[in-house]
Formats: structure tokens, sequence, C-alpha cells
């Protein structure tokens, strides 16, 4: 037994630091720490009501969520005389604040099932139960804020994580990389048997316009940024000057602003050289134009801003050969580690006179020039647009050996940045301490498609998970391999 007393680290922190955590009603404590108190269960949850007094159970309390929106997703809550529900958990300091920050109208909070707050209020109208942390802590507030200050939020309590990673916590990182490596082939045949699908009826060049407006949408505007790139044909000139196609694309999209005092002052000649161009075509591509309601604004960096996205588009439209430059770079005999920058100069274009010194219409003009396209965003495309592409489109042609050099780049492919799938995934298969695991663009593909086959299939309970159970499978037949190999050696 451990104690304390003459640990003289342990009094010097205690006593820089208590005073953060000695907090009372007119200072409440810092909503990180109550994000931390829920996510580690640090309450008394025997007998848990909510604020109309209504019995509730904390059956899981969900996985922290970095990407916008609900600050936990995924949590399993059982009401009484309900059957138990998956659903988010915000957590605020005031319960008053789901009308004050927006909750009630963002959709984004439609699936919240409880609202944690520090105070003792009632809910708002319309709104989720509310559950106050002030009077169940399992401990007093200092003790807690002590022991959980330095917890990061992507790392679970053994007990919440999923059933599937005390299996994978056994194996090598070798069987590991493995199991990773086999779930991502799928994923990038998946992908490819997609455009080849879309591409009987619209053609190789058209499928491959859809899928890159696409992944410039990224995981919030993918849908309006494809239906746009379906209407190409209708749109989209014999040759047209970037300054046009911006032009045509952000009128086509909803988003120009509706007036000039909408904008920030530098960007007034800009934005009335589109309308004046604009303004004349808009009737002849009514069919084809999108409400500005289908976009998604809220949790976009500036820089991801699908104004922003559809100026580069725009550019790479204005490009007559960029088809040809990317059928070019899949057949060159670059080594693999010269692939991410020689892609990156062939999507990447030159100085916008606007867009380079802007995010969107309304942001002030930036101090120094910022590139329209970024080598991280460079590997979301490699790997989810232009290999899957090139990839079946040889197949098509019946190149195998070409389909092999494409298949080394993706399997070399360096990592891509961190996102919130990511984290969530590691939280629930690898218990967030296995990183280093995922070396390569394809082992995060990897572990994304376990995610979208199993996880996304099932609840944080893992309620009728096979995965778990194909885990210890892959563990079981990895040991007995290495058995076999033990004895064939002796």
């Amino acid at each position: 037994m451990f104690a304390s007393e003459g640990n003289f680290y342990a009094r010097w922190r205690s006593h820089c630091r208590a005073a953060d955590f000695l907090h009372d009603e007119s200072n409440p404590p810092a909503e990180r720490l109550l994000q931390a108190i829920w996510q580690h269960q640090r309450i008394r949850r025997d007998g848990l009501q909510t604020s109309a007094s209504a019995a509730l159970r904390v059956l899981h309390p969900g996985f922290a969520s970095a990407g916008g929106g609900p600050d936990f997703c995924g949590a399993v809550i059982q009401f009484a005389g309900e059957a138990p529900r998956s659903g988010d958990v915000e957590i605020d300091l005031r319960a008053a604040n789901w009308r004050a920050h927006g909750h009630d109208r963002n959709p984004r909070f439609q699936n919240v099932l409880l609202h944690v707050v520090w105070d003792d209020a009632p809910p708002a109208a319309n709104g989720p139960a509310v559950l106050s942390l002030k009077n169940i802590l399992d401990a007093p507030l200092a003790e807690l804020g002590l022991a959980l200050e330095s917890e990061p939020s992507d790392v679970l309590p053994e007990a919440l994580r999923g059933q599937c990673s005390a299996p994978l916590r056994d194996l090598e990182s070798g069987p590991l990389a493995a199991l990773l490596r086999q779930a991502a082939t799928v994923r990038f045949e998946n992908k490819a048997a997609q455009f080849r699908a879309r591409a009987r009826g619209a053609g190789w060049e058209q499928t491959l316009w859809e899928n890159l407006f696409r992944a410039l949408g990224y995981r919030h505007n993918a849908w309006p940024m494809q239906t746009l790139a379906e209407s190409r044909s209708r749109w989209m000139p014999a040759d047209a000057a970037p300054f046009a196609l911006q032009a045509r694309l952000l009128g086509l999209s909803g988003l120009l602003p509706p007036d000039l005092t909408r904008t920030r002052r530098g960007a007034d000649t800009y934005v009335r050289r589109i309308w004046d161009s604009w303004w004349r075509e808009r009737d002849t591509f009514s069919d084809c134009a999108l409400p500005r309601a289908v976009w998604t604004f809220h949790g976009l960096r500036p820089a991801n801003h699908p104004q922003r996205r559809l100026a580069l588009a725009a550019h790479w439209l204005a490009s007559a050969n960029l088809l040809q430059k990317l059928e070019s770079w899949g057949v060159s005999d670059l080594p693999d580690r010269a692939l991410p920058r020689s892609l990156l100069e062939i999507l990447q274009i030159g100085r916008d006179d606007f867009w380079s010194w802007h995010w969107t219409f309304q942001s002030p003009r930036l101090k120094r020039p910022q590139p329209l396209l970024g080598a991280s965003r460079v590997t979301d495309l490699a790997v989810n647009v232009v290999l899957p592409w090139l990839w079946i489109r040889a197949g098509a042609g019946g190149n195998a050996a070409l389909q092999k050099q494409i298949e080394r780049r993706y399997f070399a492919w360096p990592p891509a940045g961190d996102n919130s799938v990511l984290r969530l995934a590691r939280q629930r298969l690898l218990g967030a301490t296995r990183r280093r695991v995922l070396q390569t663009a394809a082992a995060q593909q990897g572990l994304i498609q376990i995610v979208r086959d199993f996880c996304a299939r099932s609840n944080a309970l893992c309620r009728q998970c096979r995965f778990p159970e194909l885990a210890r499978d892959f563990v079981a037949s990895e040991k007995k391999f290495e058995t076999g190999s033990t004895v064939a050696n002796a």
C-alpha cells in the first residue's frame, strides 16, 4: 500500500493544483473536468435520477467526440420502464446552455439522449432529460480534479472499451498489422468496385470528377459536392478560365452571399465580379442549382469551407490535362517516398488572386497566402480516389502489372492526419494505446473499415457484434501458426 504523506512530489502537486478545483456555486468547475468525470463515471451510479425524478441507468457513457457536435457519442442509456437506447450525451455547466448554445436548433444534437450538467435545474422545453452531477460525485471535486486532470480524452477505462480490445491487445504488432492490411484491402477493393459500377453508365472521366468533388466535401459536405459534379455535363463549358468556373460553381452551390453587405470589404470586388458573371446565366442552370440549406458549416475548419473547395475544383476543371497527368503519374516509375509530393505537385494550383488570401467570403485577408490544398489532404485524395480509380481502370484494361504497382503504392503510402473516426476506433478497438501500429494510410483505412463493418452496426456494449469473436479467432490462428512454425524449425 502506498502512502503519499512522505511523497514530496505528491504533496507539491496537490498544493499547486488544489486551488484550481475548489469551487462554490458562483464558480462552477471547468467543463473539461465534468467531461472527464462523465467519461470515467466518477459518480454514484446506483439510484441515478434525472432532474424530473425519472430513474435512469448508464450502461455506457459513450465515446468522446472530437469532431464537433455532442461531447459523447454512442452512449447507452436506460430510462425507467424503457428498453436501453443508444444516443449522444452533451456536457454543459448549466441546463440553460441547451438553448443558449443553440443545441435546440442544431440538427447534430437531435440524437442527444441526456444533457449532463453541473447545476440542478429542469430541462429546457422540448430538450433532453437532464442529469445533474453536483450532488452525485463519488469523491470530493478537488480530489477528482487531481485524479482526472491529466487523463487524455481518447483513453477509455478498460471496462468501457470494446470487447475486441482485449484480444487485439494481445496481438504482436506484426499480426495486428496483417489484420489491418486485410481490412484495408477490402476497403480499397470496395471503393474500386463502386467506381467501376458508376463508370459503366457515366464513363471513367465523369466517375473521377464525381469522386474528387466528393472528397473535397469532406465528411460534412460530401453529398452536395457530389451532386454538383453529377450535373457537370450541364454546366461545364468546353473552354473556361478558373474565374468563370468559380462564378458558375459558387452560383450553382447557393453559397454566394445574397448582397455585398454580408462580405468583408476586401471581398467586395471579387464578389461583385462573381455576381456580374452569375446573374446572366443563373436562370439557364436553375435546374441543377442547390439551396444553401444542403450545406453543413458547423464544426468545419475555415480551410475546409466549401466555398474555398469549389474554388480549388474550378482550377482543376480549367486544367485541360488533369486526367492525363494523373494517368501518367499512375504508370511512372517514381520511388514510393516521392509519390505524395509528386501527386501534390499535380493537384496543387498556382496562387489564386482571392482564395489564396481568404478562407471564406466573410473572413479577413490573411497576412500570408495559404495553399488551396495541403499535403494531408493529398493523402486522403490518393487513398480514397486516385489510387482505387487508377487500379480498377487498369484492371478493366487487363493490365495486371499496373494493378500490382498501384497496390504497392497504396500499402506504402504514409499515414494521413488523425481524425475523429480514427480516434474513436482506437478507443473502441485498441484502447488508444497502440497508435504506432498505424504507420501507413492503408493501416488507417483498415481500422476505419473494421469500424464500418462492425462498430457502426452495434452499440457501445458491442451488442450482437461478431468482431470480438473474429478477433479471438484471429489471435488463436496466429498463435497456432507461430507454434507450427516453431515445431517445423525445430
